[in-house]
């Protein structure tokens, strides 16, 4: 049977996706490079003189240097801890027969339809020194001050973490097409138990979505500047913060 046809029609019908994607994304960022390397003057100008000084200030100030570190370190943590969250509610729909499994869906992702800043400013009330977790900790007797939340490290990294959790699980459940129930119920008959079927069977054949979901997450954490900006309550600077900034 010839295939040709089949992927010719293919081809044509990415073209105008990939023409959209040149036109609104990729060229912006082409234009964004090459004004990288204009020359800066004095009140922010910049002049049509091609040099390396941008970069070579980048690379040797230990401001931007530590920026760039705790960026990092921030997106890390953030999407290891919205894996952490996202996995086993992926999974879960992934396996389930529920007929209710779309209406899961949908709930699973719904944070997506809320825009990011009432997000934020939520987490604000309740990460807040007279919020709902302080005060369910002062009530059960286990602290008697509050414990700093947010304007820190920790609520920027929950804010993000929550934020990234639905793109998580649609990226998990997107990579568990390698999961095979047949396989479990093998080792099952062999005497596995269930950790051991998820160690040596699932976890593995995940691995696919699980890259997926923290690659997804680490770019979109990288980028972030809603939570950075409220949760660390100007006290915490991240790379689109700086940028923020440097621009305006």
């Amino acid at each position: 049977m010839n295939r040709a046809p089949a992927r010719n029609l293919m081809v044509l019908l990415a073209v105008p996706a990939i023409a959209v994607l040149m036109l609104a994304f990729l060229a912006p960022l082409l234009n964004l490079a090459n004004l990288s390397f204009y020359e800066n003057l004095p009140g922010g100008a910049l002049r049509e003189v091609y040099t390396l000084a941008s970069y070579r200030e980048l690379i040797s100030d230990r401001f931007y240097l530590e920026l760039t570190r705790d960026s990092v370190l921030i997106a890390v943590e953030a999407s290891l801890l919205a894996l952490l969250i996202g996995y086993p509610i992926a999974l879960f729909l992934y396996r389930t027969t529920s007929r209710w499994r779309g209406l899961l869906m949908v709930l699973a992702i719904s944070p997506l339809f809320v825009s990011g800043v009432v997000r934020v400013f939520g987490w604000l009330v309740i990460l807040g020194d007279t919020g709902f977790i302080n005060g369910l900790l002062k009530w059960t007797g286990l602290i008697s001050q509050p414990i700093a939340l947010i304007f820190n490290w920790t609520g920027v990294v929950i804010g993000l973490a929550e934020g990234l959790v639905p793109f998580v699980i649609l990226a998990l459940i997107a990579g568990f097409g390698r999961l095979d129930q047949n396989i479990e119920d093998a080792a099952a008959t062999l005497g596995a138990n269930p950790v051991r079927r998820f160690l040596r069977i699932t976890l593995p054949l995940s691995l696919p979505g699980i890259l997926l979901g923290l690659l997804i997450g680490f770019v979109v954490s990288m980028s972030a500047y809603i939570s950075p900006r409220v949760l660390g309550g100007g006290r915490l600077f991240v790379l689109a913060t700086e940028i923020y900034n440097q621009t305006f």
